[in-house]
C-alpha cells in the first residue's frame, strides 16, 4: 500500500475477522490480511473513463461539478466503468449521462493514473453525434471552451489537466475500433 492511501476495510468479508496490514512479497506493497483464517484481500483499481469533446468550431466541452470531489470545478464527461462493461461503452454511456449527447468515439487519447490513487483514467477524443447539451445532477453547468478560454486553474482533476494538454498538442494513440 502506498503510504497515503486509506485502509477503506476493517474486516475479512469470508469470516468476518479483522483485517491487518502484512508484508506478502517485499517486491508489492503491504496487503490486507485477515487475522483469522488468512484471507488476502487484494483492492483492484477502479477504472474510470473520460470524453473530450470538440464541436466544428473547435471548442470543448466541461462541465461543472455538482459532487464531490472537485465540487464547482470543470471536467469532461466521465465517471467509473461498471464491472463487466466494455471501457468504450462507458466511455458513451457517460457522455450520455453526463451532457445529455450521443458520442462516437474516435481515439484513445492516454491512459492515466497516479501513485497512491485508485482511478486509472481512460481518456478518449470523440465526436458529438446527436443530442442536446444538458447536464445531469452531478452537474451545475454545461459550456463549451474555447481552446483559449478553457479554465486551466479551476480543473478538477489532474488527469483533467492532462488530458485536455495531451488533446490539444495533439497526442494520438490508437483509434477505437
Amino acid at each position: 500500500m502506498h503510504p497515503h492511501d486509506e485502509v477503506p476495510y476493517s474486516f475479512c468479508p469470508l469470516c468476518g475477522a479483522d483485517l491487518e496490514l502484512r508484508s506478502i512479497k517485499t517486491t508489492e506493497p503491504d496487503r490486507l490480511v485477515c487475522v483469522r483464517c488468512g484471507f488476502i484481500f487484494y483492492q483492484d483499481p477502479k477504472v474510470a473513463v473520460g470524453t473530450i469533446l470538440q464541436n466544428e468550431d473547435n471548442h470543448i466541452l466541461l462541465l461543472r461539478r455538482a459532487i464531490e470531489p472537485g465540487y464547482g470545478k470543470w471536467v469532461f464527461p466521465g465517471g467509473y466503468v461498471d464491472r463487466g462493461e466494455l471501457v468504450t461503452v462507458a466511455a458513451v454511456r457517460e457522455a450520455r449521462e453526463e451532457a445529455g449527447l450521443d458520442v462516437r468515439l474516435d481515439h484513445l487519447v492516454n491512459i492515466y493514473s497516479y501513485a497512491g490513487r485508485s482511478p486509472v483514467i481512460v481518456v478518449y477524443a470523440a465526436t458529438m453525434i446527436s443530442g442536446e447539451m444538458v447536464t445531469d445532477d452531478e452537474g451545475l453547468e454545461i459550456r463549451e471552451f474555447g481552446l483559449d478560454e478553457i479554465p486551466w486553474d479551476d480543473l478538477a482533476f489532474r488527469s483533467t489537466l492532462e488530458a485536455l494538454r495531451d488533446y490539444i498538442d495533439g497526442k494520438k494513440t490508437a483509434p477505437v475500433k
